[in-house]
């Protein structure tokens, strides 16, 4: 039987070691024509350690991560937890001023990067993040004052004084910054114990989730909390396969599927759209045993399309503050088309504000909606960086997300935390892009929403604009424009040009009266 992360491991790396110990010569990652056992991903791991720790980082340390699905991102993320550093993983889609403000807001020492784009900006960076010290660019070369990750790498040799263990469970591992509810994104805070305490919920669920014997498809980003850790950490966790997908094309990865004969799929919605239309579907599924979808509610139509096809997919629910998983269908046995299932096992959950089940409690899952509260060890330490807004006295912590619960006791998401957008899983705050908006010269005042997508399974982004008096502004070429500054899943899918937004009494745009209006 899998062992439990927490019983001696003290960090993710430590399961990599673990994964060695037991079998060296297992497949540990598939990316392209590459191949890594265990024994060989630990020796990377260690030397990547070695490499960091030589640059002059010290434990608590925070190294930016801004790498695709390759090999290079669990070397590197897993040697920054061996070194005692702190992992920043970095949407490689973010643009300049993106970055910038992540490297400054974390303070981070070093960068690891594969962007083009970034790579011709690094100056640029270190005036906009002072303590940005060191560039490593996962290439042979790269611009003055970036060094070759590959160079680095080859040059470590492993030193066992480079590994650093925490003082603490609760000691920080990981910074992956995310949209709340106001404000640019910020990081939440998750340490060695919140990841770990995930894994091993994920493990308990029965039937067994990853064992040594699976190949799990990595297609979702390492540097989103599903791809990072119920994707990659659960492959170390078991010590099974992952087949690395860095650019999702839905025939292209059927067709892997099917060559490495994967057995688990986490993915999100978007993925699932795509796939269901795709003649090489029931062929890349053939030997898939788990299917799995969250990051956003999966529609009921694409869940018969893939029925039919003899494809069954468990949903769940979670959030990058709880590392991240905190339901799942699973629990309950089979699929429910709507709903994301019960708290996984050490997840405690109630629904603030739905009407009691009984006059004794404070808290019902009747079938009234309320907001989801959620406890157990998976959950961050708060946001960075002083830990503000983190579970209170008693470790519970309101994920501004409400849902009802039907009778099984299965959750059903009835809204998102306000404002925000999912967007192919990853979320979207609408006061980052109408900043953007606000910002160019013929624009007076613009108001972001997201409108549902059933096409895809998500969300789009949709913008009003303003134009200022006696401009005509070209909403192709606004959106070329805010390109420069906005990953392109951020981008709005459509401008709408309004001579006037609707305001409150206080002068807030009154978004509830854009949606009330109906779509653009």
């Amino acid at each position: 039987m899998q062992q439990r992360a927490g019983e001696d491991m003290q960090t993710v790396a430590d399961l990599v070691s673990r994964a060695a110990q037991q079998d060296p010569d297992h497949l540990a990652l598939i990316h392209d024509g590459s191949r890594l056992t265990w024994a060989e991903l630990d020796d990377r791991v260690d030397r990547a350690a070695t490499a960091l720790r030589g640059l002059g980082l010290a434990p608590g340390d925070r190294v930016v991560l801004q790498l695709g699905n390759i090999p290079d991102f669990p070397v590197l993320y897993c040697g920054a937890l061996r070194a005692g550093l702190v992992a920043v993983p970095a949407n490689t889609g973010y643009t300049g001023p993106e970055l910038a403000h992540l490297l400054a807001d974390s303070g981070a020492r070093a960068l690891v990067t594969s962007s083009v784009q970034v790579i011709s900006a690094t100056e640029d960076l270190r005036a906009e993040a002072p303590a940005l010290e060191h560039v490593l660019v996962a290439a042979s070369s790269g611009p003055d004052r970036t060094a070759p990750l590959p160079a680095v790498l080859a040059a470590a040799a492993p030193d066992p004084a480079a590994r650093h263990r925490p003082a603490s469970a609760d000691d920080l591992a990981v910074l992956l910054y995310t949209s709340g509810t106001s404000g640019r994104p910020r990081g939440a805070m998750l340490s060695h114990r919140a990841l770990l305490a995930n894994l091993d919920q994920c493990g308990e669920i029965r039937p067994t989730v990853v064992s040594p014997a699976d190949v799990l498809l990595l297609a979702v980003p390492l540097s989103h909390a599903y791809g990072l850790n119920p994707g990659f950490g659960m492959v170390a966790w078991a010590g099974a396969t992952g087949l690395l997908v860095d650019s999702f094309d839905p025939a292209g990865s059927l067709e892997l599927m099917a060559r490495h004969r994967v057995t688990n799929v986490p993915a999100v919605p978007a993925m699932y759209v795509r796939w269901a239309d795709q003649p090489g579907l029931a062929e890349g599924f053939a030997s898939v045993r788990l299917a799995l979808s969250g990051a956003a509610p999966l529609p009921p139509p694409v869940l018969a399309r893939l029925a039919e096809a003899g494809i069954t997919v468990y949903e769940g629910y979670g959030l990058t503050e709880t590392a991240p998983v905190l339901t799942s269908t699973l629990i309950g046995g089979e699929p429910k088309p709507g709903s994301v299932g019960r708290p996984l096992p050490g997840v405690e959950l109630r629904l603030a504000g739905a009407e009691p089940a009984d006059d004794d409690e404070d808290d019902g899952d009747s079938g009234d909606p309320g907001e989801i509260v959620v406890r157990g060890p998976n959950l961050f330490s708060g946001y960075w960086p002083d830990g503000a807004e983190g579970p209170d006295a008693d470790g519970w912590w309101a994920t501004g997300d409400v849902a009802y619960a039907d009778d099984d006791g299965d959750l059903h998401l009835v809204d998102r935390r306000r404002e925000l957008i999912l967007v192919s899983g990853f979320n979207v705050y609408p006061a980052e892009v109408e900043a953007v908006l606000d910002g160019h010269p013929d624009v007076m005042e613009s108001a972001v929403l997201g409108r549902p997508d059933p096409d895809r399974g998500d969300e789009t982004v949709l913008a009003y604009v303003v134009p200022r008096p006696g401009t005509e502004p070209d909403g192709a070429a606004l959106l070329e424009w805010a390109g420069r500054s906005l990953a392109r899943f951020k981008l709005p899918a459509s401008v709408v040009f309004v001579p006037e937004l609707p305001h409150s009494t206080t002068g807030k745009v009154s978004k509830a009266r854009l949606r009330e209006a109906g779509p653009a």
